[in-house]
């Protein structure tokens, strides 16, 4: 049987509520009670959910200054990433993470308010080259439709995010699988280092290079990634001196369109799909706390 994880039009059920309320923080630290917890993330849920304005939040969910500031605290002090680690650990624990890995990236276009307004200090007619960086700096690229962000994941084998990577919308996915693979990080319930190596790495043709199939073998990987077409053709035109083909197996590599899956799934909060947020960081928690969301549903099945 299956447990509604989500109440209504989004909100979190008593099922995702009684899990993760225990790990919330319990005192203000600045000699205030909180408002209620579960009130403020539901305010949070519906604003990733509908991508509205802040301002535009229903009466319902409290003073919107309220929502956006423990949003943000809780980005800071790190509580979102907490959270989705405690379920991964717990998954992990009894046996339910997959760990045959799959990889891949997803462009999102960034709002005018999140790329548009001008950045505090900045006077018209800064050196190009400053502006450029500030916006890598916050995973900001300009490509054919403006300026976008790269959403780079690893899922397991259910399609749930195990890692998360953001950077420039116009970045190659090669330039970011290091971070991501990086990114994997299991701690043990018990005694032990956490789990940072997965059995296999599914990729698409993206990820097919020298120094990303020698970096799988060199921790051990096994990968699962098919070759370019130049890349066929110059190992053939090379002779014996190409080397063998890598193996590849068309069984396995059918699995790779969970990470496809997730990014639909994660793509139904429309403040995902469209970046609103003007730092990076922000934008990064929003997609940790919908990862949260899939996990728990999941952990309901």
């Amino acid at each position: 049987m299956i447990i509604d994880l989500v109440a209504g039009r989004g909100e979190l059920a008593d099922a995702a509520w009684e899990r993760i309320e225990p790990l919330l923080p319990q005192l203000d630290g600045r000699g205030r009670p909180w408002r209620d917890h579960r009130q403020v993330v539901n305010g949070v849920l519906w604003r990733l959910r509908t991508g509205a304005p802040r301002r535009d939040l229903p009466e319902r969910y409290g003073p919107w200054q309220t929502v956006y500031e423990r949003f943000a605290r809780w980005e800071a002090d790190g509580t979102w990433a907490k959270l989705l680690e405690y379920v991964q650990v717990r998954d992990d624990a009894v046996g339910r993470v997959q760990w045959t890995v799959a990889v891949d990236s997803t462009v999102n276009r960034a709002h005018q308010h999140a790329a548009g307004a001008r950045k505090r200090g900045t006077r018209p007619g800064t050196n190009w080259m400053i502006r450029a960086t500030r916006r890598r700096r916050q995973a900001l690229g300009r490509s054919h439709g403006g300026l976008s962000t790269e959403i780079h994941l690893a899922v397991d084998g259910r399609g749930l995010p195990l890692s998360i990577v953001l950077t420039p919308g116009n970045a190659h996915d090669a330039t970011a699988f290091a971070d991501v693979l990086d990114g994997i990080r299991t701690p043990r319930v018990s005694t032990g280092r956490p789990r940072t190596r997965p059995d296999r790495v599914l990729g698409d043709k993206a990820y097919s290079s020298r120094a990303i199939r020698h970096l799988l073998r060199h921790r051990g990987i096994a990968a699962t990634i098919p070759e370019r077409r130049d890349q066929v053709a110059n190992r053939r035109r090379r002779g014996r001196r190409g080397g063998r083909p890598p193996a590849f197996d068309t069984e396995i590599y059918r699995d790779r369109n969970v990470v496809e899956r997730c990014f639909a799934r994660l793509k139904q909060f429309r403040a995902i799909a469209t970046r609103f947020h003007k730092l990076a960081d922000r934008y990064r928690a929003g997609v940790i706390l919908t990862s949260l969301i899939l996990w728990l549903r999941e952990a309901a099945r």
